[in-house]
């Protein structure tokens, strides 16, 4: 009796200390969760490297760092600067009146024909002045959460730089010590060997191909739109090419969100070559970019459906911010792998009873 007393104190001390150290991280959060997601990207790349310097962990560890500096960091920092840039150019066009979404839209609405007026008409948007006025204010609210967003990058470099050294700081000892925290971990989970070890591989696989074909796809997506909105000359085109590949993160609806209005509205004001280029572009280039390197990257086997990418994606970043596209799929991933394994042992129970 006084034992099991005694085991279920320590189980309650556990809890409540586990809970005040989540609660102290909480601030850092962001960098703890971006440098286990890279640690676990570059994971393989790590093991490569120390199979050419074994014994020399540490000197292992630093030249991933610096890699990831050079191909991550840096790049990042740069197209950071240069976003912020042209944010701030798009806010100050919004607050002297030269960017007018209302005088766009109506632009648009007075180029459409007769019948694309009645047909408007006859699904119940009987007035044009008022889906300006709504369509204008959300463009509007839209626009100016999105600068100012980027704005925000500019303006808080002091915390970004913190939380960067933080992310560095611990990614050299999750490559150096990944492994032996890894086995401590998976020690400390309170399930049998066999469940524990599959239920792992499986969520770190899923997770590193997910994540990773995500990322990489919206980065391709992004790029590719960014390019044809330069080459067609489309102010604030590295803004643009941000926002797609954001929103690439969002399969089935995507860079179109972005790239068709935009289409629409070059040919509703007449340039129609360049909302024909623009058009064919974004079907047959950025829209088929998610159809091949998707597959690609993420495999058949590990491949969440679109839906649940969608749903955990968007519920992610209501709930966590910024940062919700990767715990949203993290969680999502989680989900899937336990419910995958706790029916095949379901299966494998009823076959041996």
């Amino acid at each position: 009796m006084r034992d099991h007393l005694e085991d279920k104190a320590f189980l309650i001390l556990i809890v409540v200390v586990s809970v005040a150290f989540a609660w102290i991280l909480t601030s850092f959060y962001g960098a703890i969760l971006w440098g286990v997601v890279i640690a676990l990207m570059f994971a393989p790349l790590h093991r490569q490297l120390l199979r050419k310097m074994p014994q020399r962990s540490n000197l292992a560890a630093l030249v991933m760092i610096l890699l990831i500096v050079m191909i991550v960091i840096l790049p990042l920092t740069l197209i950071a600067a240069s976003l912020t840039q042209q944010a701030a150019t798009v806010v100050g066009r919004m607050q002297s009146g030269e960017l007018n979404f209302g005088k766009l839209l109506q632009q648009m609405l007075d180029a459409l024909p007769g019948w694309a007026t009645g047909l408007l008409d006859r699904f119940g948007v009987a007035s044009l002045g008022d889906m300006q006025e709504k369509l204008t204010a959300g463009l509007v609210k839209g626009g100016q959460t999105i600068a100012a967003q980027a704005l925000d990058i500019g303006q808080s470099t002091f915390a970004f730089m913190v939380s960067l050294v933080i992310m560095l700081y611990l990614l050299f000892f999750l490559f150096r010590d990944g492994d032996a925290l890894a086995l401590r971990v998976k020690d400390a989970i309170p399930l049998r060997a066999g469940l524990r070890d599959e239920l792992l591989e499986k969520f770190t696989v899923v997770i590193r191909a997910t994540v990773k074909g995500s990322l990489l796809v919206a980065l391709a997506q992004g790029a590719l739109g960014g390019l044809i909105f330069w080459i067609l000359g489309i102010n604030a085109a590295l803004l643009w090419a941000v926002l797609m590949a954001f929103l690439s993160l969002l399969p089935a609806v995507g860079a179109g969100l972005v790239w068709m209005p935009v289409a629409l509205y070059l040919l509703a004001t007449g340039s129609y070559i360049q909302g024909a280029i623009l058009i064919a572009y974004g079907f047959f280039v950025i829209g088929l970019v998610d159809n091949i390197m998707r597959p690609m990257l993420v495999g058949k086997d590990t491949k969440l459906p679109d839906y649940v990418v969608l749903i955990s994606t968007l519920g992610g970043i209501e709930v966590f911010g910024l940062n919700g596209f990767v715990i949203g799929l993290v969680i999502a991933a989680m989900f899937i792998a336990a419910w995958d394994i706790f029916s095949t042992q379901r299966k494998q129970d009823s076959v041996a009873g």
